[in-house]
C-alpha cells in the first residue's frame, strides 16, 4: 500500500464533522443537567432523578473519553502528514495506523455512549408511566 499526503487530509472533514457531532452530544447533555439540577431544586424526593443522574454521570465520561480519542487521533494525522512531507513513509505508515485505531475506539466509545443514551431514555419513559 502506498500512503500519499492525500490520504490523511482525507481525514480532517471526517473528523471535523465527528467533533461536530460529539460536541452537539455534549451540548444536549448540558443542557439535560441544567434542566435535571431545576428539577431537584424544585423537588429533592424525586427517586428517578437518582438514576438520571447516574446515567448522565457515565454518559459524560464517555463524552470526554470520545474527544480525547478523538483529539489524539487528528493529531497523529497531523503528524502523519509531516511525516509525509519530510518523506519518512515507514514512520508514516505506523502513525497512520495509530490514526485508525485511535479513530476506531472513538466510535465505539460513542457506540457505547448511545447505548446508555438509550438506557437514559428508558428511564424517562419509566418514571412517566
Amino acid at each position: 500500500m502506498e500512503l500519499t499526503l492525500t490520504t490523511p487530509a482525507l481525514f480532517f472533514p471526517a473528523i471535523s464533522l465527528l467533533f461536530l457531532a460529539y460536541t452537539n452530544k455534549y451540548l444536549s447533555l448540558a443542557a439535560l443537567v441544567r434542566s435535571l439540577h431545576q428539577s431537584f431544586r424544585e423537588n429533592p424526593q424525586r427517586k428517578s432523578l437518582s438514576g438520571q443522574i447516574d446515567n448522565l454521570r457515565v454518559r459524560m465520561n464517555y463524552i470526554k473519553q470520545m474527544q480525547q480519542l478523538g483529539i489524539i487521533s487528528f493529531i497523529l494525522c497531523v503528524v502523519d502528514m509531516f511525516l509525509l512531507f519530510l518523506n519518512m513513509e515507514a514512520a508514516a505508515m505506523v502513525v497512520f495506523g495509530l490514526c485508525l485505531l485511535f479513530l476506531l475506539a472513538s466510535l465505539v466509545v460513542c457506540a457505547l455512549e448511545i447505548h446508555i443514551s438509550g438506557a437514559a431514555l428508558d428511564l424517562q419513559l419509566r418514571a412517566m408511566e
